[in-house]
């Protein structure tokens, strides 16, 4: 199973030994290349590198270098948010309208027939798309 991560996993796993069990043996089974996210999650762990700058220099740039090491085990794993991608969340926002970030993550997922991986079930099953809550598995 292919799996797109959400960035409250990606977040998780960044607690180390902090995170939870749960999640880790979780994320420790899925072979590497099943494993891919979208530039809105990317985004979404950038601003969050922004707004610790603000206030922990030396922070930021401990998560920055990490953010780097993210990005290159990731390689080109990381999906577009293109026309095609638009075009699906179009159609699963009608009529109603699901959060930006969660409906361009599921209209991705949905087009690259991925499993989304969330902590935020609710939003991503009004898509369509499969959903997994790494939190619930044993």
């Amino acid at each position: 199973m292919n799996i797109l991560v959400d960035t409250n996993v990606i977040s998780e796993l960044r607690r180390g030994r902090n995170a939870d069990s749960r999640v880790m043996r979780w994320f420790a089974a899925i072979p590497p290349e099943d494993i891919f996210t979208s530039v809105i999650v990317l985004g979404e762990l950038r601003r969050g590198i922004e707004l610790v700058s603000r206030r922990d220099q030396r922070q930021a740039e401990v998560l920055a270098q990490w953010y780097d090491i993210v990005r290159e085990r990731l390689g080109d794993r990381v999906l577009a948010v293109d026309e095609p991608v638009m075009t699906v969340w179009a159609r699963i926002s009608a009529p109603d309208v699901l959060p930006a970030y969660d409906g361009l993550i599921a209209a991705t997922a949905l087009l690259h027939g991925l499993t989304v991986a969330t902590r935020n079930t609710r939003d991503y099953r009004r898509s369509g798309v499969q959903v997994v809550n790494p939190w619930e598995q044993k």
